[in-house]
């Protein structure tokens, strides 16, 4: 992959607190304008890589380039190039919207003659128009996202992190926030995104799991699906989720809850179906329905925990 293709590369970066590594050798090439998803659960690494990479945070180890800037040498460049959306909205509560937009036009240095052009253009986009006035603080946490969005990008960067952007807000804004993100990266920026959402996955071009400072796998979410993920994935509804999971497991089924359902994993649908369902008649515990689905990233991800 040519350099000149990548916004982000990275190898062999590392974080230490004390004893403790929060992050142990990654390595990411990140092209331009891609949609990157860097997806774990919560605590796997994924904000103090996102934080490394802003050059908010030295590294312990490795090297690496963001927009061609070294992140070892070059942090204050990076943080110019850059725009960032932290996992807490880092708006300004008791300022109306129209005043953090000011704001943070000054703190990314937003040229004067361009300053009310990329105001009305954050305010259009992030459906903010009415209430312009309005304190931060009241805004729902919809679009609160989309206003802490427009901040980071007032400046129009290039490449954009964004930290756990849809934690805490409903399905439907969370939706709305990807369509904002698939117009950005169409227009040619580069986006990277921390999430725990596995759902989000599909919205990418490609993702990395992290779990527990480690990348456990890379790919688009089909290649994931395919590589990681050659059984056949069983959703069973039933009432007494627990009780039917351990039902299952006596019988060396892998099977999680998701949701208000099982997922289980296994060689072929066709024998293990009847097989689960005898499982629970005989526990006591009707199935009400046992259909093959395709995986979901979830099911990898718990796949290859299982065998990481």
């Amino acid at each position: 992959m040519n350099n000149n293709t990548l916004a982000v590369s990275v190898n062999s970066l590392t974080r230490r607190f004390g004893d403790f590594i929060a992050v142990s050798g990654i390595s990411l090439n990140i092209r331009r304008g891609e949609i990157f998803g860097f997806l774990g659960p919560n605590g796997a690494g994924k904000s103090t890589t996102i934080k490394m990479l802003c050059g908010l945070l030295t590294p312990t180890g490795g090297s690496g380039y963001i927009g061609g800037f070294d992140i070892m040498k070059q942090s204050e460049d990076i943080k110019k190039t850059i725009g960032y959306m932290s996992q807490k909205f880092s708006l300004y509560d008791d300022l109306t919207v129209e005043e953090n937009l000011r704001f943070f036009s000054g703190i990314y240095g937003v040229p004067r003659e361009k300053k009310q052009g990329r105001t009305q253009w954050v305010l259009d986009m992030a459906g903010l128009q009415d209430r312009r006035a309005a304190i931060t603080k009241t805004l729902p946490g919809g679009l609160k996202q989309r206003l802490a969005l427009g901040c980071a990008i007032l400046h129009e960067p290039p490449i954009l992190f964004l930290d756990e952007p849809t934690s805490g807000v409903d399905p439907i804004s969370r939706r709305s926030f990807w369509n904002l993100i698939n117009k950005m990266a169409k227009e040619g920026t580069t986006i990277f995104i921390t999430t725990h959402y596995m759902d989000e996955a599909d919205y990418c071009d490609r993702i990395s799991l992290i779990y527990r400072g480690k990348v456990i796998a890379e790919g688009t979410p089909e290649e994931m699906r395919k590589k990681h993920m050659p059984k056949d994935v069983l959703e069973i509804e039933v009432e007494r989720l627990a009780e039917a999971l351990q039902a299952i497991h006596r019988d060396g089924i892998e099977t999680a809850i998701f949701g208000s359902v099982l997922h289980a994993t296994v060689d072929s649908a066709g024998t293990a179906i009847p097989r689960i369902a005898a499982i629970l008649e005989e526990a006591g515990i009707p199935a009400h329905r046992i259909s093959r689905i395709a995986p979901s990233l979830e099911d990898v991800f718990v796949a290859l925990i299982g065998v990481s």
